[in-house]
């Protein structure tokens, strides 16, 4: 159920596209939250608008491995954005996870961004980390042993996110100046929770 490391060491791309329809599932004392994995962006070594582009810092240091673990960050110093890094340890890749699909815990997510509509609870990065209480605390921690975990899309027999068939689009990503033309971004088709088209 929960995806092994050995998974995010393929080629950040691949995982990307194989992210879509998983669940990302944050464990809890008061509970677990989790929702499906819709759009996804891409960041590689050498690419301008990565994080790693310039080289480890403390801020980014997550991002440089061990894949298989969250990096996240903090923009405009109010969201979070949470990442699962990818590749060898030492390149800097990663994959920004955009937007989810409630699945369970869709009360607290409701609470947590005072909103009701499902569809908007989680289509955009600092939106899904709000809404599944994804903090700075998170940065670091393994997704397979730790409170934030990456879960195969067969976890929730009979339930699968909206989509048709499975089928991906890819196309620019979103909110970035530099290396804007690259078609690093990704999601399902047909999912009304990706967090634009």
């Amino acid at each position: 159920m929960i995806l092994p490391p050995a998974f995010y060491e393929q080629d950040t791309v691949t995982v990307a596209k194989d992210l879509l329809g998983c669940l990302l599932v944050h464990r809890e004392e008061a509970g677990v939250t989790m929702g499906w994995i819709v759009e996804v962006e891409a960041y590689l070594q050498g690419d301008p608008a990565a994080h790693s582009y310039r080289g480890e810092t403390l801020r980014n240091r997550a991002m440089f491995g061990p894949a298989g673990h969250a990096y996240v960050y903090r923009i405009y110093g109010l969201h979070t954005c949470v990442n699962v890094v990818t590749g060898p340890e030492g390149t800097g890749e990663a994959v920004l996870v955009r937007a989810l699909e409630p699945a369970a815990g869709i009360e607290r997510m409701q609470e947590r961004r005072g909103m009701s509509d499902p569809v908007s609870l989680c289509s955009g990065p600092g939106k899904l980390t709000q809404a599944l209480g994804i903090t700075m605390d998170l940065d670091g921690t393994s997704l397979s042993d730790g409170p934030l975990q990456v879960w195969s899309p067969g976890s929730l027999p009979d339930r699968r996110p909206e989509g048709r068939d499975g089928e991906i689009v890819q196309t620019t990503r979103v909110g970035i100046t530099k290396a804007a033309d690259l078609p690093l971004r990704f999601y399902l088709k047909g999912s009304r929770y990706v967090s634009r088209r």
